[in-house]
């Protein structure tokens, strides 16, 4: 079952809606990094207004059914694999493809997985469904160990923690002033 915090209040049109969503495998070593960053988040006291936190671990489907009460931006926290040192972090632009530019066999495929694990899954679903906010960004940590089951994230990706929350905070304050001006990257197709 998700946890959530940060229920909307009526906002005004001047204030963003923005969720944040960490994702991720506790299981699989750093793969649970998207989960640890929301639960400390989430453990820091309210959040300002507009803004919900969840962590949905690897049941990607309840950040669709939550992009369902309308969102102005989505935030999803993320172990990646992108090749840098281990504990980096990469605040990316996601690049969602269009379903529609499938075969239909493919489209068939796509449809039988029920759980949407994937956050790449995640966000085409949302997107052919109408629910996929036009801001959506990907605060990703390079992993140093995700291939075995085991507990726990290594040393340098829990020390990436405290800094990811730090642009969390940035990134709602600046987005909550104007749309964010500044993204180290432009496509995270690849990252998951």
């Amino acid at each position: 079952m998700p946890a959530a915090h940060g229920e909307h209040s009526p906002a005004s049109s001047s204030v963003p809606k923005i969720l944040i969503a960490g994702v991720g495998n506790v299981l699989r070593q750093d793969d649970g990094f998207g989960v640890e960053v929301v639960l400390r988040l989430l453990e820091q006291g309210p959040l300002p207004e507009g803004v919900k936190a969840m962590e949905t671990g690897i049941g990607g489907i309840h950040i669709v059914q939550e992009l369902m009460d309308g969102y102005d931006a989505l935030l999803l926290i993320d172990a990646v694999s992108r090749g840098g040192a281990p504990g980096q972090l990469y605040l990316l632009e996601a690049d969602v493809e269009d379903i529609r530019t499938r075969s239909l066999d493919e489209q068939h495929d796509f449809l039988a997985d029920m759980h949407y694990s994937n956050p790449t899954r995640t966000l085409m679903l949302a997107k052919a469904l109408n629910v996929l906010p036009s801001q959506v960004y990907i605060l990703g940590c390079e992993t140093a160990a995700h291939d075995d089951f085991a507990l726990g994230l290594s040393p340098a990706v829990l020390d990436a923690v405290p800094p990811a929350l730090d642009r969390i905070d940035a990134w709602v304050a600046q987005l909550s002033r104007e749309k964010p001006d500044t993204v180290e990257e432009t496509s995270a197709q690849d990252c998951f």
